[in-house]
């Protein structure tokens, strides 16, 4: 049989496997199994992640709350670019000078702490330009400024990602990754939060260039954005994405398969929302959103299971129990589904 890193390959690259793999971002509550990836970040863009939170390379302060189950999001009270025509005076990419490229690669690869045999390394630099812009100057100005200063949005988002390309370049032939990863949040649970013209005009160049460092050693891509982001699809098979996460329902994800059978690897399709959430919840309506999403997306192949109760943090015992149940159920059908 298959490991998960195998099994979980395979389907990246469009194979049908041997059992439905499962995708995770890590450990959650109440799922102790191994995930078949692990993500890793090339130190240098990732101390403040390792740290639990701080100030990161562009001097953005991030902090982590029950409310988001730990995750690391902005100091939304202190914004750091309020005025996006000085952002040459603020913005500072760090000196690459004297680094020491292998060395880094093998801290990363050790914070993972993973059995490379068994576990895939997906190689990723940042949350996204898009989040990046968000995290510099908060919504209401970031949102604003594609409109306001569109010249003075290309020119910044230029900037860094040429930043994050540099460490691509000098980093990645050392980590030798399984799968080049890529992430931007650029969409609601209701809409995208700029028209698919603008992430065309301001966002897919930036895209492409940091996907050519995955197409070029031939690694299956996967990017992660959630909500309803189905406008922009096209666009994302488009410069080389191969697998795109969290796919949750919000779109007709169906369809979506549909058209890009043999292109595009579904991971995710369910999401914790509505009456899964409600304390009164049972285990056996939890196990019936597993079956019907498996029964909808996993036939054929290019489907990995990913879903979570994320919860408020250890001692969340409902939210714990929730994904023990989601856990075994979808263990309970994912070896045989292909059989």
């Amino acid at each position: 049989m298959l490991n998960q890193k195998e099994n979980y390959l395979r389907t990246l690259h469009h194979q049908i496997p041997e059992y439905i793999p499962k995708y995770t971002f890590g450990i959650l509550p109440g799922d102790p199994s191994n995930p078949p990836n692990c993500i890793l970040e090339p130190e240098i863009l990732a101390d403040h992640r390792w740290r639990g939170g701080g100030k990161d390379h562009w001097g953005v302060e991030y902090i982590s709350s029950p409310e988001t189950a730990g995750a690391l999001i902005p100091k939304t009270w202190d914004y750091i670019l309020p005025d996006i025509t000085k952002w040459r005076d603020v913005i500072k990419a760090p000196s690459l000078e004297g680094i020491d490229w292998k060395a880094m690669a093998k801290k990363s690869l050790d914070h993972c702490g993973v059995n490379r045999e068994e576990t895939a390394i997906a190689f990723n630099l940042h949350f996204g330009f898009f989040q990046n812009l968000m995290a510099f100057m908060g919504f209401e100005d970031g949102l604003m400024m594609f409109y306001e200063e569109p010249e003075e949005v290309e020119a910044l988002l230029d900037y860094i990602c040429t930043f994050y390309c540099t460490v691509a370049e000098k980093i990645i032939d050392y980590v030798k990754p399984d799968v080049f990863t890529m992430m931007d949040d650029t969409a609601s649970a209701l809409n995208m939060f700029i028209s698919p013209d603008m992430y065309r005009e301001f966002l897919v160049p930036c895209y492409k260039r940091q996907a050519k460092f995955g197409i070029e050693r031939g690694l299956p891509i996967t990017f992660h954005n959630c909500g309803h982001c189905e406008a922009v699809i096209p666009d994302m098979v488009d410069f080389g994405v191969t697998a795109w996460d969290p796919a949750q329902p919000m779109n007709d994800l169906k369809k979506i398969k549909a058209d890009y059978a043999g292109k595009l690897t579904i991971m995710g399709g369910w999401h914790a929302d509505g009456r899964l959430l409600s304390a009164d919840c049972t285990d056996e309506e939890i196990r019936q959103s597993v079956y019907d999403t498996v029964n909808m997306l996993a036939p054929n192949g290019d489907f990995c299971w990913m879903g979570s109760f994320m919860g408020t943090g250890p001692k969340d015992t409902v939210s714990a129990h929730k994904n023990k149940v989601l856990s075994e159920t979808f263990d309970e059908i994912s070896h045989t589904f292909y059989k």
